[in-house]
Parts: C-alpha cells; structure tokens; sequence
C-alpha cells in the first residue's frame, strides 16, 4: 500500500523536527522550510540535518524580500528587541509574525497541489493558542476549507492540515520526540540566534520548562 503523501512546514525547532520525526514513518514525506529573513535563520540548517537523518526531500524557500516588510516583530525588524523571560501576552506580543503561519501554510499548500499530496502538516501547539491568533483550532480549520476552495479541481478532495500537536503541550512534544530518538541538540529554538542559545529569551525558556516538565534530559547548550 502506497503511503500518503505529506507536506510537513519544518523550520528546524524541537516542534516541528519532532513532528517530521513522527511523520516520516507512515509517509511519504517533503521537508518545507522558509528563509523569511528570521533573526534566527541558523534554524534552517536544523531543518537540513532532519531531512538528511530522515533521507527525505528538503525544499527552502526564499522569502528574505517579504520578511523586510513584516516590520514590528522581534523576529524580523532588528530594532525590535527579543523579549526575555517566560511567555506572556504583552512581552511576547513582539514576537508575532504578520499572519506568518497562513504564508507558510501556503507555500505548503501549493507544492503539496503540485505534488499530489493529500496533506500538509504543521507544528503548532497548545501552549501558543494565548498568543499567536495562527497557531489556534480555528485557524487550522479555517484554512483547510480555504485551501480546497482555492484549489477546487486540483486538490485531493481529502486534502488535510494535520497538526498533531494542536492540543498538545510543549512537555508531550519533547515525550514523543524522545520515543522517536529525535536528536534534539540539532534543533534550534533561540529566537537570539546566536552560536548558542541564549537561556534567557521566550522561547528557551519555554524549551528548558518542557525538558524539566517532561522528566528528559535536555541536551541543549545555552549560554547561561
């Protein structure tokens, strides 16, 4: 029997490697990430080294041109600094990208039409429901039925937004990543992107609490 195919938004975070991971056994996997100017684009070459462990396509598109535009967020305008300590509606309100999820997800949706793929796939989790209004059930509900009215005709009328960590929490993903041996020191969280992570940002702090809440070593190197 021919397994689904499935194209998986990998940016080369704990999140989505580990998502991959869990993909990659029961289908016929492409690795998407997107370069959209984000201060930590180290997280691409994470992104690499999963689609290699996995032996699976890995596609990397360019969008450095559209990130100067998304001004306001720590994550692309420099002159925004990246917020520290753990995450809370006002502090981590800078680091939304502008409707960042639905680009992704259409990029994802287009090569999944152009490859006959039956769905994409994306990370999302519960603990950003609060903050990021597109990493919600609605969201992902919503987009799925735009996807197949905009490509009525084209697509697989099953066609599918999987997000397998929806309602999941950031202490499941790093259970599940360590059942399936993720190798979580190639995978980049630090919004810094520095040569470590910093320890300090949103984000690391987020990784080191599920690690601690998860009972899993964390083999991360952070500078402090």
């Amino acid at each position: 029997m021919r397994k689904p195919k499935c194209v998986a938004i990998v940016s080369g975070g704990m999140d989505s490697v580990t998502m991959a991971y869990f993909l990659a056994a029961d289908h016929d996997l492409t690795l998407l990430s997107v370069d959209y100017g984000q201060r930590h684009v180290r997280e691409l070459d994470c992104a690499a080294k999963a689609a290699a462990a996995l032996a699976v396509p890995h596609h990397v598109v360019d969008l450095t041109s559209v990130g100067r535009l998304l001004t306001g967020s720590s994550l692309t305008d420099r002159s925004v600094p990246v917020p520290e300590g753990h995450y809370e509606d006002e502090t981590m309100r800078a680091t939304v990208v502008p409707n960042r999820n639905a680009l992704l997800l259409d990029l994802a949706t287009a090569l999944a039409v152009a490859q006959g793929a039956q769905m994409v796939a994306t990370a999302v989790h519960a603990g950003d429901h609060a903050i990021y209004p597109d990493c919600r059930p609605a969201f992902i509900g919503a987009y799925q039925m735009m996807a197949l009215c905009a490509n009525e005709g084209f697509i697989d009328p099953a066609f599918t937004v999987v997000a397998p960590f929806l309602y999941r929490s950031k202490a499941h993903i790093v259970v599940e990543g360590d059942r399936y041996r993720v190798p979580f020191a190639d995978t980049w969280s630090c919004y810094q992107g520095g040569d470590k992570h910093c320890g300090r940002c949103g984000t690391c702090t987020e990784r080191r609490g599920a690690f601690v809440d998860a009972f899993v070593p964390d083999p991360t190197a952070y500078e402090e």
